[in-house]
């Protein structure tokens, strides 16, 4: 390569850096003053959010998808001051959006399933359902899936498309829950003095609520017992609480009764 070769191409490189420095310093500087603002914004809009009481998921939500929203913006800003036709790059950039929107129809739908679930709140943060097969307690709704922690400390996230289009069953929405239980007693027994009993056994657990009042009434007339349902009432949150102690409070008290659960008995017969 000869000098003047070398010197043309010299020239040549230091007028398109002398040409595009300004751009890239003034698209360098775009760049990391709109992520800052990007933040700074975010966070203010959450801010707002939640001094309105606006429900934590809802702002959440908000949160990020104004973050995410603005970022593409910087992003265009950035490329259309390098030199980049705007129109040409949306276009592009429509087009890649067609195809990823293609090629993940299942996550649209996630998405399109927790935009609902946050809309028409079917529960919300803390919450005990059932759904999709699983229990447990809504710990984090996401954009794209649900997070539940069941009792035994398993973490599950369920699909919100899958969520929001299926049965869902809220046991803690209404604040208190009915336990449902089936007592059996033997056929001998005095009904009036079982029902008095379990009864007094119920006004005695103070997390048992007066209003609705526990119910108990005779269920079925089974092989071996006499069936009796057991319905009290207690807080969400005091559920199994209340469900273990009435079975344990019952058996004590029948037996000071003197009342009898009968269990199965196995009969055997020797021939001579």
């Amino acid at each position: 390569m000869s000098s003047e070769q070398i010197e043309k191409y010299t020239e040549i490189i230091i007028k398109t850096i002398v040409e595009y420095s300004p751009k890239v310093v003034t698209a360098i500087i775009i760049l990391f003053l709109g992520l800052w603002l990007t933040s700074i914004i975010t966070k203010t809009i959450k801010k707002i959010l939640l001094r309105r009481e606006v429900d934590i998921t809802l702002s959440n939500f908000i949160g990020n998808f104004i973050f995410w929203t603005l970022r593409v913006l910087v992003f265009i800003t950035v490329v259309s001051n390098l030199g980049v036709p705007t129109s040409s790059f949306v276009a592009i950039l429509g087009a890649a959006g067609l195809a990823v929107g293609l090629a993940l129809q299942g996550s649209l739908s996630n998405f399109a399933g927790g935009i609902l679930i946050i809309l028409f709140k079917p529960f919300k943060l803390e919450d005990v359902i059932e759904a999709q097969g699983e229990i447990g307690t809504v710990k984090e709704i996401q954009i794209f899936n649900t997070r539940l922690l069941t009792a035994n400390n398993q973490t599950v996230y369920i699909p919100n498309g899958a969520l929001s289009n299926g049965v869902i069953k809220n046991y803690t929405q209404e604040g208190i829950r009915r336990i449902d239980l089936t007592i059996g007693v033997d056929y001998n027994s005095d009904l009036k003095q079982v029902k008095e009993v379990i009864l007094d056994v119920l006004s005695k657990n103070e997390l048992v609520l007066k209003e609705p009042a526990p119910a108990v009434v005779v269920m079925a007339l089974a092989d071996s017992s006499i069936n009796l349902a057991v319905r009290p009432w207690a807080k969400a949150e005091n559920f199994l609480t209340v469900h273990s102690q009435t079975l344990e409070q019952c058996k004590v008290a029948f037996d000071k009764a003197g009342i009898e659960i009968p269990y199965p008995h196995q009969v055997e017969i020797q021939k001579k």
